[in-house]
């Protein structure tokens, strides 16, 4: 006679929860926090400078944002899986280009938006392809994309430079334009936002993307798609990208091979310091999108208080280290807590 077992479902660890549910609480906090010290540095700079928080002050500054806010809520999705997007600039600098040649050879600008956000999933499947598939570290693929990306971009941009007077006037008066002192772009970053926090909290692939952050082995014994979902974080960040690629020549009018040079390094600063864990499972992309506002504030106060624009790049830096620190304090003494919660449950279960 033959018996036939099932095999037993894996289970998730209690302490593993607990320390996910505590971790979201005190990420929310660091949000909190974060508008707290934004709303005091727009809040001095007021009153030092009258005329910060003109509606001209505030289109500027949140028409500033908006590149960076649709960058960094792309990233936000790759480092929730615990990995990361290092060719975001190149992407950037890509798609902008791509757009404006199209333009300039009379096509239509809604032709030219969604070629830039098809030329970013391309870059997106790559690099989720060689992550997820190929299993190859993410640091390595994307910033090796990023060189192949940046010398595809020169060899094929070349000396030549896209400028406002090349585009459509309704294109760049879109991207300058608004409703008063919000900009359509601000709008349209809002929207997409909105949309993907919405996703993260409410779909089963949203929350999948916190489980394999969280514990990328736990997660396969779980049945949760991880290569799949890695590769959807990477298709999801390129599209975005692409967007902000024809945003921004919509905001500036104005690109060449060098547009998006550097441009990671901001973007990962703002995921960082918005309280997206670098070791993936946690955080937000309002609070990336609240990191990107917060760098972009510092870059506009600095002049507006006549202190040289060069500190910019210190500050933002100072920044980072301090959000590291206390991602790394924070991730220890949540473990000591969950430690010392479960140290009475472990003595019951001996003495049974």
């Amino acid at each position: 006679m033959t018996v036939t077992g099932h095999t037993p479902a894996p289970t998730v660890e209690p302490g593993t929860a607990a320390e996910t549910r505590l971790l979201d609480r005190v990420f929310r906090l660091r949000e909190l926090a974060i508008l707290a010290v934004l709303l005091v540095m727009v809040a001095v700079t007021q009153a030092d400078n009258p005329e910060f928080l003109s509606a001209q002050g505030v289109k500027d500054l949140l028409l500033n944002a908006t590149i960076l806010v649709l960058v960094a809520s792309g990233q936000a999705l790759v480092v929730i899986t615990r990995n990361v997007d290092l060719s975001v600039g190149s992407v950037l600098g890509l798609t902008a280009f791509a757009a404006g040649d199209f333009l300039q050879g009379g096509g239509n600008a809604l032709v030219a938006v969604l070629l830039a956000v098809a030329l970013g999933i391309g870059c997106g499947l790559l690099n989720g392809a060689l992550v997820s598939l190929g299993r190859v570290p993410a640091l390595v693929v994307t910033l090796g994309t990023l060189y192949i990306v940046r010398g595809a971009d020169s060899i094929w941009v070349g000396s030549r430079q896209i400028t406002a007077s090349d585009l459509p006037d309704a294109f760049t008066d879109f991207g300058s334009g608004g409703l008063s002192a919000v900009p359509y772009l601000a709008l349209i970053a809002l929207a997409v936002l909105v949309a993907t926090a919405y996703y993260l909290r409410n779909f089963g692939g949203g929350r999948e993307l916190y489980a394999l952050g969280s514990h990328p082995e736990a997660a396969r014994l779980a049945g949760i798609p991880v290569r799949r979902r890695v590769l959807a974080a990477y298709v999801a960040c390129g599209a975005l990208t692409g967007l902000a690629g024809a945003l921004y020549l919509a905001r500036f009018g104005n690109v060449d091979s060098s547009t998006g040079s550097g441009y990671e390094l901001t973007v990962v600063s703002a995921v960082v310091v918005g309280g997206v864990a670098f070791t993936g499972g946690s955080g937000s992309v309002y609070g990336a999108a609240l990191g990107a506002l917060l760098l972009t504030t510092v870059g506009s106060v600095l002049p507006a208080l006549g202190v040289s624009s060069v500190w910019v790049l210190a500050i933002n830096g100072v920044l980072l280290v301090l959000a590291i620190a206390v991602d790394r304090i924070v991730a220890l003494r949540v473990a000591r807590a969950l430690r010392k919660r479960s140290a009475p449950h472990r003595r019951d279960l001996r003495h049974d």
